[in-house]
């Protein structure tokens, strides 16, 4: 199991719509809203890191509305 952050920035007037697809996502486990530089925080867990990265990179950012992410892989301390 490999688990990681991915932080969105969503294009303004499009936060609903991407938010609901995000939240449909498979691998995508928790979704948090945070002020700042991102506007969202994803938990996801995958089964592997190519996993991970298929789905940060085929599904979440083919949403219409995101702008751009960044993938933090978590690990163990």
């Amino acid at each position: 199991m490999v688990t990681g952050l991915v932080l969105v920035r969503l294009m303004a007037g499009k936060e609903k719509q991407a938010l609901q697809k995000i939240k449909e996502t498979k691998g995508v486990s928790h979704v948090s809203a945070v002020f700042g530089r991102w506007d969202l925080v994803l938990d996801m867990e995958t089964e592997d890191l190519p996993s991970l990265s298929n789905t940060v990179v085929h599904n979440i950012r083919a949403i219409p509305g995101i702008l751009s992410t960044e993938s933090l892989i978590t690990t163990a301390i």
